[in-house]
């Protein structure tokens, strides 16, 4: 088994010699990979940027010849994560390591991302302590920040990379030993203001024989549990929190796109979706609210998170849209309705409680879905245990005659 470190030979070959050294110093092979594009590798490379290039569909030379940073960049993520894929499928690739400023973050963490959950992914960078989405997305990489730039070795770059190299090293080396029983696994959506059904309905699930996994509902939660649909780790899914639809329909902070309740249905998997927190939008602190919002109803929920209340409008066109993903539904479906409030905040006496807002949600669900989703509805807040029970026998009851539950 190896750790494949990814790294720009041309500028960084010295510390990516030193990481390599490290690791190996633990008894690990070690594969490296070159994605420099400008020069030639100052340390020989197991594999080389110019097959990296061609896993891109391109060459080395065309990418010097264009002189397009950016589309080098791009073109050397596609081909390091063809790589990283090839490594994995024969079995070398165990773990990955990369070095590197903004150019080479991007591109090692491309191949990391193309990789399945649990394979050690970890990136050193200048770049980790910002906005780290765009290099983790929905992928359980690990960022760590670099402190200095990675020029040169010296006192402070060799105790990061160093640090770094042994991290990766030990994950890749070191054997839990913590048995896992195969259970029928259930995708389970959460959000703070939906916390007191997913814990109910989790307990209960459990209860009968299932596995839970549990995704925060902040954009990436949506999207890894996507992800983790289409790849078969989750065999069914109680959505109840499907207010990345807010964030995306309005302009908030924490949408998943426009694929949000793909999955489950073009997988044919068995799914009960409810209208969890689709009374809220979500922003920053409040001063990073977008002015063409100034006059709406708000609850700030931390000083770092602001939430803005949908209207009427908002959710008639969300009411259509989430009747019109779960049409699309190949698998067996139910639409749950708590027509008491939608979130710890819909309820009477609480900022977000409009009745209006959720009558027009509730009325375009019902106008939109078809015959064959089949529709629940309890006239109970959302956190109410008796809601939970209800999405969970409905699940539960399509995973048996799906023969997906446990035996």
């Amino acid at each position: 088994m190896a750790v494949v470190v990814i790294g720009t030979l041309d500028t960084k070959g010295e510390e990516i010699g030193f990481a390599r050294d490290v690791v190996e110093s633990q008894g690990l092979d070690v594969h490296v990979v070159d994605v420099g594009v400008m020069g030639g590798p100052t340390i020989e490379p197991d594999t080389s940027a110019e097959a990296v290039a061609e896993a891109a569909g391109t060459t080395l030379e065309r990418l010097r010849a264009d002189a397009d940073r950016g589309a080098a960049m791009e073109a050397m993520g596609e081909g390091a994560a063809a790589v990283a894929e090839r490594l994995h499928e024969d079995g070398t690739l165990k773990g990955v390591l990369g070095l590197g400023g903004s150019g080479n973050t991007s591109i090692a963490t491309t191949a990391m991302r193309a990789l399945p959950v649990g394979v050690p992914k970890l990136m050193v960078s200048t770049m980790a302590s910002g906005d780290t989405e765009p290099y983790v997305g929905s992928r359980d990489v690990t960022m760590m920040y670099s402190v200095a730039d990675i020029e040169g070795l010296n006192q402070l770059s060799r105790t990061v990379i160093a640090n770094a190299a042994l991290a990766v090293a030990g994950m890749v080396a070191n054997d839990p030993g913590i048995d896992v029983e195969e259970k029928p696994t259930i995708g389970i959506t959460m959000f703070g203001v939906t916390t007191p059904c997913v814990k109910t309905a989790r307990k209960m699930l459990e209860d009968r024989g299932y596995e839970t996994i549990v995704f925060h509902a902040t954009g990436t939660g949506g999207r890894a549990m996507e992800d983790l649909i289409r790849e078969g780790v989750v065999d069914g899914v109680l959505d109840v929190t499907t207010t990345e639809w807010a964030d995306e329909l309005v302009g908030g902070v924490l949408n998943a796109g426009p694929e949000r309740l793909d999955a489950a249905g073009e997988a044919g998997i068995p799914q009960v979706v409810s209208t969890g927190a689709l009374d809220m939008v979500n922003f920053g602190p409040r001063d990073s609210v977008p002015d063409e919002f100034e006059g709406r109803r708000f609850h700030v929920h931390n000083p770092q998170v602001t939430l803005m209340r949908t209207t009427p409008e908002e959710n008639a066109e969300l009411g259509r849209i989430v009747a019109e993903k779960l049409n699309a539904a190949t698998g067996p479906t139910a639409l749950a309705l708590p027509l008491g409030g939608v979130s710890m905040l819909d309820v009477e006496g609480e900022d977000f409680h409009d009745p209006d807002a959720d009558t027009a949600l509730f009325d375009a669900l019902r106008e939109h879905l078809d015959d064959d989703v089949e529709l629940l509805e309890l006239d109970v807040p959302i956190n109410d245990d008796a809601f939970a029970e209800a999405m969970v026998e409905r699940l539960d009851a399509y995973m048996r005659a799906a023969g997906r539950a446990p035996e």
